[in-house]
């Protein structure tokens, strides 16, 4: 019974060193064998890359990239003082215009001024030049042409550049448009709460009221202030 698994044994052996002799030619390792350990490894460095490469590689990368992101940052960094630069062009020519319409933005209105004093002036000279002595009618007869011419064109002016005279009588009271001075009685054909009568004349300007019209106001005898 011994002799029969010593006998066992020892076939099992032989033909572990069969298999492994035939697996030699393949690279692979045996347990028995030096050598054969020895070809293996030398086989798998001879495969594999050796362990430095890695971490040159990886720091390579990360050189290229930061170098990279250094001249985005640089792009970023000259678009950024461009767009200020703009930005501050842009803020001062905006002011510059803003202080020209301060300045400048009644240029045609004050340009037609010009023409209603050079038509006052023509009458005043027209008067102390050509008038004689004691001669009066005349004289006024000049004055009124003078001022009539004056207010024609003044209301021309007027109307070119949206002023606006406000004549109120009859209309309904407007605190916003209208300054109350005092209450009148009603009188016939007038209705109480509307405007009797124009102190001072308002003005709008394209619509918007510039200055109140001085106004007093009809009510009922009984409420008479």
């Amino acid at each position: 019974m011994a002799a029969r698994s010593l006998w066992a044994v020892r076939r099992r052996v032989q033909h572990l060193l069969a298999s492994t002799a035939a697996s030699d030619g393949r690279g692979c390792l045996h347990p028995f064998s030096t050598a054969t350990q020895r070809t293996a490894g030398e086989d798998c460095s001879s495969e594999d890359p050796p362990d430095e490469l890695g971490p040159s590689l990886a720091e390579r990368a990360l050189k290229l990239k930061a170098v990279r992101l250094e001249k985005e940052v640089q792009d970023l960094t000259v678009r950024y003082q461009r767009a200020l630069a703009d930005g501050e062009n842009i803020r001062r020519r905006t002011q510059r215009c803003v202080e020209d319409a301060k300045i400048f933005g009644i240029q045609s209105f004050c340009k037609d001024l010009v023409e209603l004093a050079d038509i006052l002036e023509k009458t005043t000279e027209s008067i102390s030049e050509e008038t004689e002595p004691g001669d009066q009618k005349l004289s006024l007869e000049k004055i009124f042409r003078g001022l009539s011419l004056l207010e024609a064109k003044l209301k021309s002016v007027f109307a070119k550049h949206g002023l606006e005279k406000m004549t109120p009588i009859g209309d309904k009271y407007d605190p916003h448009e209208h300054e109350l001075i005092c209450h009148v009685p009603a009188g016939v054909g007038v209705q109480p709460g509307t405007v009797a009568l124009v102190r001072q004349d308002g003005y709008k300007l394209h619509g918007r009221t510039i200055r109140l019209a001085r106004v007093e106001v009809a009510v009922e005898s009984q409420r008479r202030l």
